[in-house]
């Protein structure tokens, strides 16, 4: 995985939490609702990473 990707998921998750956070301290239910959405968002964008990695790494032990 790619360090900028690395960091704009990690980005994406803590603007979420932060969404969530301010959300749930003003009863803004729009607004928690769309950090929960981001840090799930970022979630699956890292998973989806974790499998390029593996697809390239399997591919690298098989061309050794």
């Amino acid at each position: 995985m790619g360090f900028g990707d690395k960091a704009e998921n990690k980005a994406e998750d803590l603007g979420g939490k932060a969404k969530e956070a301010t959300g749930k301290a003003t009863g803004n239910e729009s607004l928690e609702a769309e950090g929960k959405a981001d840090q799930t968002s970022a979630s699956v964008k890292n998973a989806g990473e974790h499998v390029k990695d593996a697809a390239k790494d399997l591919k690298d032990g098989l061309t050794k």
